[in-house]
Parts: C-alpha cells; sequence; structure tokens
C-alpha cells in the first residue's frame, strides 16, 4: 500500500580548526619480550617529557593504544619481540608540528613513529546543529517537490533518522630520521573542517 514517501537531505557545516592533533607511536624490538616492554615503558617517558617541556599539558597526551607481538625470521621461528605504546596528541598550538616532532625524535630517536597527523575542532556543537537544520531543509524540500511531482500533499512526519561524519583527512607518514630533518621545514595547512550530516525523513501522504 502506497502510504507515504520516505525523502534523505544532506547538509553541511564549515569552519576552521583550531586543533592539532599528533598520533604517534613509540616502538622497539628486542630479544626478550619484558627488554622491548621496558625499552617502550622508558621511551614513552622520555617522549612525554619532551612533549610537556615544549608546553603541551599532560592530559593532552593520551594513550590509544598498546601492542606486544612476536616477529617471525626463517622457519617462522620467533627471532624478537615488538612491543609499542600509542598516544594522541592534542594542542592548540596548529604552528607547533615541526617543534613538536623535532623535540620528541631528539628525545627517543628511531623508536618514534608518526603514524597520522589532522586538524580538527573542539567543540562541534555548534556545527552539527547547522548541519542537521540544512539536512532537514533539504529533505523537505526534496519531498515537498517530489509531492508535487506526484500530485499528492505531505502529511504527518512518522520517522527521522540521522546520520552524520566529520570531514576525512590525509594522514602523513614519517621516519623518524627524515622527520628530524624536514618536520620543522614542513608547512601544514589547517584549512576549514567539515562536519556532514544526512537526515532520513519518512511523511505520510496528506
Amino acid at each position: 500500500m502506497d502510504s507515504g514517501i520516505t525523502v534523505t537531505g544532506t547538509g553541511q557545516a564549515q569552519a576552521p580548526a583550531d586543533l592539532l592533533r599528533l598520533h604517534l607511536s613509540v616502538g622497539h624490538s628486542a630479544a626478550d619480550v619484558s627488554d622491548a616492554v621496558d625499552a617502550v615503558a622508558a621511551q614513552t617517558d622520555a617522549a612525554t617529557a619532551a612533549l610537556t617541556a615544549q608546553g603541551v599539558a599532560t592530559a593532552d597526551i593520551r594513550t590509544s593504544s598498546v601492542n606486544v607481538f612476536p616477529e617471525y625470521g626463517d622457519g617462522m621461528q620467533v627471532s624478537r619481540y615488538r612491543a609499542s605504546h600509542s598516544l594522541v596528541v592534542s594542542t592548540a598550538d596548529l604552528t607547533g608540528f615541526g617543534r613538536l616532532l623535532k623535540a620528541v625524535v631528539a628525545a627517543i630517536g628511531n623508536d618514534l613513529s608518526l603514524e597520522q597527523l589532522h586538524f580538527d575542532i573542539a567543540d562541534k556543537t555548534a556545527l552539527i546543529e547547522q548541519a542537521r537544520h540544512e539536512a532537514f531543509a533539504d529533505a523537505r524540500e526534496r519531498a515537498r517537490h517530489l509531492a508535487e511531482l506526484a500530485d499528492r500533499q505531505l502529511g504527518g512526519i512518522e520517522s527521522v533518522q540521522e546520520t552524520r561524519h566529520s570531514g576525512g583527512f590525509e594522514p602523513m607518514m614519517f621516519a623518524a630520521k627524515d622527520m628530524a630533518a624536514g618536520a620543522p621545514s614542513l608547512a601544514v595547512a589547517p584549512g576549514q573542517q567539515t562536519i556532514e550530516s544526512s537526515v532520513t525523513v519518512r511523511w505520510s501522504w496528506a
């Protein structure tokens, strides 16, 4: 039975980034698993100290993952053990990328990897509401036009479902030796951050 119409509307909102997030990994391999873990623990402490010395608050440094796994050599025999500790570092200093990286590389050297760098917005509340408003208005206009084409009248709303996501970012990968030499001179642009919302609305026919 033809009981109504379901339409999906989309909307987005943009604002300048106000946060820089660095996804760092401290990793070390050793013949003994306890040596690998101990080395990563010490290097993580050194990396954290280097970051706080550059003005990053300890509350803005958090663990995202910890891993310990065997590495295999010839004949699939365990040759070494690899331990790693991944950190997410947040800073409002959008130009501090090179300075922070150089400080951590100086502290722990080749045990450091930069997994990702991206910009973000600390408080997305207003952007989410704006994107949602745009999406709902788009859905309503689409439904109105389709109803007009079908020579029908829209009735009441029966259901609303929202899907939302942030605009993507390109990860940046560096080896420690490259970071030490090149990071301070590498320009990174915060740009505009985008929040997108999709709203699926079902109307009954009047």
